[in-house]
């Protein structure tokens, strides 16, 4: 398969990479690394990404992110910082990137265990994981083509401790490695409309 990784500069674009790199051709996307540059936040970065990708037969997203502030500090803007990025980023993805999917190929979403455990400071986050998982349910049952559409829900990653260990007290962290295959699941297996938690 032709796999189009965006963040693929990441802790877990790098373990995406390692465990699909193997069998499959990867292209790696980031907004200042990787063979293609692209910013998912920004509608005409995402468009040129998929004409200079080609077409391909899979999109796998592991990248997105959320301001962590408490509840009573978060503004409007700050919440749009988190949709615009991590949700309507991967929104942007399915979009504009169906008519470069192979039939039969698949788009992987990145969501996370907030979606289920919230935590303090943590609100744009949940609100964000639950909303790209509704969008994946609802997706499923319209993507043409045989085309599938799966999102994997990871926990704290161990590599990522250090800097959010503190937000992330009493949780198990679980290595890139466990949610990369996740990710092999989604792209590799037939499963459509699922969301893969890896807790």
């Amino acid at each position: 398969m032709k796999i189009l990784l965006i963040g693929a500069g990441g802790t877990l674009g790098q373990a995406v990479t390692a465990e699909l790199g193997g069998r499959h051709e990867i292209v790696r996307v980031g907004r200042s690394s990787g063979d293609i540059h692209a910013d998912i936040r920004d509608a005409a970065s995402v468009t040129a990404m998929y004409r200079q990708a080609g077409e391909v037969d899979a999109v796998v997203c592991a990248a997105g992110s959320v301001p962590f502030l408490p509840l009573a500090e978060f503004t409007e803007a700050k919440y749009i910082e988190g949709l615009q990025d991590k949700l309507l980023g991967q929104v942007r993805l399915v979009q504009a990137g169906t008519a470069h999917v192979r039939d039969g190929g698949s788009f992987t979403l990145i969501s996370g265990v907030l979606s289920d455990q919230p935590i303090v400071a943590g609100t744009c986050a949940s609100m964000v994981n639950g909303a790209i998982e509704a969008f994946v349910r609802a997706a499923a049952i319209e993507l043409p083509r045989g085309i599938r559409i799966n999102a994997v829900s990871p926990t704290v990653l161990t590599e990522s401790m250090e800097s959010y260990g503190p937000f992330f007290r009493g949780f198990e962290p679980v290595p890139a490695g466990r949610a990369a295959m996740a990710m092999s699941k989604s792209v590799e297996g037939r499963q459509t409309g699922q969301v893969f938690r890896v807790w």
